[in-house]
């Protein structure tokens, strides 16, 4: 019994590691939304098609929403606070135009 407790505290630890944590990309000033995507994001959000990169809700459908969720990360996505200005931009429209809406 005591070894399963140590077992699953140490699991726990392990996947409580990434949430929350920042990364620290940077997007070259040129980067179109394409190539920052693939080279951010595409490591835990794999395209749906070729012209669908991700699903988003209703509340995520806008800009805004986008960029607010990249730059400050959740419980299970990192931050990347280094997206930002006109490549958060770039990124966010990306992302917008190559979604569908569920």
């Amino acid at each position: 019994m005591k070894k399963m407790n140590v077992a699953l505290t140490a699991s726990a630890l392990f996947i409580l590691v990434g949430c929350g944590a920042s990364n620290d990309y940077t997007p070259p000033a040129d980067a179109t939304g394409e190539n920052i995507f693939s080279t951010a994001c595409t490591e835990c959000h794999k395209p749906l098609s070729a012209n669908v990169a991700m699903l988003l809700s209703e509340s995520m459908a806008n800009k805004e929403a986008i960029t607010k969720k990249f730059q400050s990360g959740s419980m299970r996505m990192p931050a990347f606070p280094n997206i930002n200005g006109e490549a958060a931009d770039r990124l966010a429209e990306y992302v917008l135009s190559h979604s569908d809406t569920n």
